[in-house]
């Protein structure tokens, strides 16, 4: 499974990449404007420390206007994924920019349905949000399963099923659980997955074990 990591923070994609816990980063109007910074200044530098794929998302509404932002957008850098919401417009977006060779995000999936018709436009990636489904009380899960499910009964979709909205280690497992490519968490839950109770006391009485000795590796 792939790992994109959801921030327009550059110094936190920068350390989880020196970790080797980055393959794709992904953004959204709402970061960008957290970041206090220009767009475009922000994804080029993001861009340029990850050679996975790294999602910019239009703000236009209408057709005309999104395409021209996602062409401009895929300037920037050759891995920027241009991220477009699951829309008529969107999609048809998507189907221009992806015939151009264009990496789309097709973002904002709540619907096996939705994720099947952004599949025929040529998604790259369809996000679905598992943790805004939990919101509502809806198991957000359900619907990776059943994307997953369907796109595997038809070889020729491409599609990668991108898990968006995690709350926590427990959705990322169960999305692994199920076959999803990739997923895109926030930095604080990427390092919450780091943690086990065991783990640390096991390393605390290595340490004291080892401390009984007097002795140095080096």
């Amino acid at each position: 499974m792939k790992f994109f990591v959801d921030t327009a923070e550059v110094s936190e994609i920068r350390s989880l990449a020196e970790a080797g816990l980055v393959d794709g980063v992904t953004t959204n109007p709402s970061l960008i404007a957290k970041s206090g910074r220009k767009m475009a200044e922000v994804i080029a530098e993001i861009c340029a420390i990850t050679p996975g794929p790294v999602s910019a998302e239009v703000t236009a509404t209408e057709y005309e206007d999104m395409l021209a932002e996602g062409r401009y957008l895929r300037e920037i850098a050759p891995n920027v994924a241009v991220k477009v919401p699951l829309t008529e417009a969107g999609l048809g977006t998507c189907r221009a920019l992806s015939a151009e060779g264009t990496l789309v995000n097709v973002t904002l999936c709540f619907s096996a349905a939705q994720a099947l018709l952004a599949a025929k436009a040529g998604a790259t990636f369809i996000s679905p949000f598992v943790g805004r489904l939990d919101d509502i009380a809806t198991d957000g899960m359900l619907l990776i399963a059943d994307i997953v499910k369907i796109y595997r009964n038809y070889p020729h979709i491409k599609t990668e099923v991108l898990v968006a909205s995690i709350r926590h280690p427990i959705h990322l497992v169960e999305a692994a659980k199920l076959g999803a490519g990739v997923a895109t968490l926030p930095p604080a839950v990427i390092r919450q997955l780091l943690k086990h109770p065991l783990t640390d006391r096991g390393l605390e009485a290595f340490l004291a074990d080892w401390r009984k000795t007097g002795q140095s590796i080096l």
